[in-house]
């Protein structure tokens, strides 16, 4: 079974049709990249978004989700409600329980591969 990692980043763009004004404060534009966590290559990138449209918004608008059906791929919390496998989310006087902070310290292990994509990306101009 494969498994995939999504994720958002922002790239600062200077063309103002395709980005917008961002949380950085720079017109940026909303990249979504699918990482295969065993391997750490790119599956699959999607169209640049306006840099202020939330993670989830392009990501059921950029057409990847039809590209990773019946594969498992994983994503922050800025996620919720895709259907993608998020981390527990600790409900207000209410503590996460022993198995639940695990799967979010396995699930925080397995992400950390895609941002270390997004670094090498970034800082070697690709």
């Amino acid at each position: 079974e494969r498994l995939w990692i999504v994720d958002g980043t922002l790239i600062p763009v200077r063309d103002r049709s395709v980005g917008a004004s961002s949380r950085n404060y720079r017109f940026s534009a909303n990249v979504q990249v699918i990482v295969d966590a065993d391997t750490r290559l790119v599956v699959a990138s999607a169209r640049p978004a306006p840099g202020n449209k939330a993670d989830a918004h392009v990501w059921r608008e950029s057409g990847l989700p039809a590209a990773a059906a019946g594969t498992t791929v994983i994503a922050d919390g800025a996620y919720l409600g895709t259907g993608l496998v998020v981390p527990h989310r600790r409900r207000a006087g209410c503590p996460l329980l022993r198995g639940q902070e695990e799967d979010n310290a396995e699930h925080r292990r397995v992400r950390a591969r895609v941002e270390h994509t997004f670094a090498r990306m970034k800082n070697w101009k690709i």
